[in-house]
Order: C-alpha cells, then sequence, then structure tokens
C-alpha cells in the first residue's frame, strides 16, 4: 500500500530535511508551505528524483481558510486519509523583542501560527486518520511533531515563541493520549540549534557559543539531523513511545557541571 506523508513547511530548512528523508524511504509527500507553487519547482522536483509522487498544497496553517485548503489539497492527492503528519512550519518574531517590550501583534502572530494553527490542522488530520483505521484495521498512521528546545530553554527576546512552542509540547502529550486508544502513536522531535533561513541571522552568536560549549556535540545541528529521527519514527522503530520528546540538540540541554 503505498504511504502518503503531509510535511508542512517542507519546501525549505528542517521541512526540506525532513521531506527528503521521508522520500528516501519511499514516502510519497504533500508539501505544504505558503508560497506559490511556482515559486518552489526545484525543490519539489528535487524530492521526485526519489521515485516518490510529491504533490503542494498551499496554505497558511494560521488561518482558518489556510487549514481548509491544506486539507482538501493534501486529502485529494492521497486519494484519502494521509498515513502521516509532520508539523513543521512554524514562524519566529519579525523582531527579536524584549519581554517588556513584546506586542500583542507578534504574540497573536507567533501564537496563532505555531500552536493555535498547528492545534486545529492535527484535529482535522486526526479525525481522517481514525475513521480510516475504523474502516481498515491494517492502516497505519502516525504524528509527528517538530517543536523546539525553546519549549523548555528561556529566551526572554523572544518570549512568544516560547510560549508557543511550550503549549506545543503539551498539544503532542494530549493528542498522544487522545489517539493512544486508536493505534496512532503521537512523538515531538526537539531540535536544537540547526542552521537554517530561520537562524542565518544569529549565525555569528552561535558559532561562538557552539565553539564555547553550547553544546556536547561541537557543532551546529543541520536539517538532515532532523531529517533523520523523523525517519526512524515514521518506519515504526518507537512504536511503544508515544508521547515521548525525541531531543535532536547535540547534547545542548543536558545538565551538567
Amino acid at each position: 500500500m503505498s504511504k502518503y506523508a503531509l510535511v508542512t513547511g517542507g519546501s525549505r530548512g528542517i521541512g526540506f530535511g525532513i521531506a527528503t528523508a521521508l522520500a528516501k524511504e519511499g514516502w510519497n509527500l504533500v508539501i505544504n508551505g505558503v508560497r506559490t507553487e511556482e515559486s518552489i519547482t526545484g525543490p519539489l522536483d528535487e524530492l521526485r528524483t526519489h521515485g516518490v509522487k510529491v504533490g503542494y498544497a498551499r496554505g497558511d496553517i494560521g488561518s482558518v481558510e489556510g487549514r481548509a485548503a491544506i486539507v482538501e489539497a493534501t486529502t485529494a492527492f492521497a486519494g484519502g486519509s494521509i498515513n502521516l503528519l509532520v508539523n513543521n512550519a512554524g514562524v519566529a518574531p519579525k523582531v527579536r523583542a524584549d519581554l517588556l517590550e513584546t506586542s500583542e501583534e507578534s504574540y497573536d502572530w507567533v501564537v496563532d501560527t505555531n500552536l493555535k494553527g498547528v492545534f486545529f490542522l492535527t484535529q482535522a488530520f486526526a479525525r481522517g486518520m481514525v475513521a480510516a483505521k475504523k474502516a481498515d484495521a491494517s492502516f497505519e498512521a502516525a504524528i509527528v511533531n517538530i517543536t523546539s528546545i525553546s519549549a523548555t530553554v528561556v529566551s526572554i527576546n523572544r518570549g512568544e515563541y516560547c510560549i508557543a512552542k511550550a503549549g506545543f509540547g503539551m498539544l503532542t502529550q494530549l493528542f498522544a493520549a487522545r489517539l493512544g486508544g486508536d493505534g496512532i502513536p503521537v512523538y515531538e522531535v526537539r531540535p536544537g540549534v540547526i542552521k537554517t533561513d530561520m537562524t542565518s541571522g544569529v549565525t555569528d552568536k552561535y558559532d561562538k557559543l557552539i565553539a564555547e560549549g553550547l553544546c556536547v556535540q561541537p557543532r551546529w545541528g543541520f536539517p538532515e539531523d532532523i531529517g533523520k529521527s523523523v525517519a526512524a519514527l515514521a518506519r515504526g522503530d518507537f512504536p511503544f513511545s508515544t508521547g515521548q520528546v525525541i531531543m535532536v540538540d547535540g547534547g545542548l540541554t543536558m545538565p551538567r557541571l
């Protein structure tokens, strides 16, 4: 049976690393993003070189209309429920402001996308997975959430981002508890400092911190590091670990003296 996965924010950065790892394992893919399909033909065609089907579901996960468009396009491409949902899409504050200067506009934009949007997109696809499982007991499904060490590591110049990621961690546990009886595991992958366009503005800062011992493994993380972790979860290599957090941070958050 063909397997279909939706990777939100899958055309670049961590999302593209995840999509590439899944394509190498034979997963047909639906890539979500907010850009036009014509503007990302390069990444989509690159994924197709692995011999899998690749579709595009344009839409903003932070809006009701965007989520509806994503669900409609994804379901149509997959011919029914997807087998794997990878919640990767997210935004960072447009301005890194001190906690006492954070605006309601920035807070709403970040939380609406990174938490509210993820919650209701997951709800929509989880309903389809449960229905598919009831119709066919052999149907396999899973959800993988890509959060951040910011779920527990404080950054007072982007508090809204930390709050959203902390809530995202609870979202993982909630859906794991709800879907466990249906045989649908839900996992959380928590990246550390990953070299992507989102971190391009703080490269010098983290180059220095890594050189000074920020991570046990003295290097940046890369999108493929996250991709390998998601691929292992998608294969079913952790069948009895629903609700658990997989840290991919090079030991950054490991307590040390």
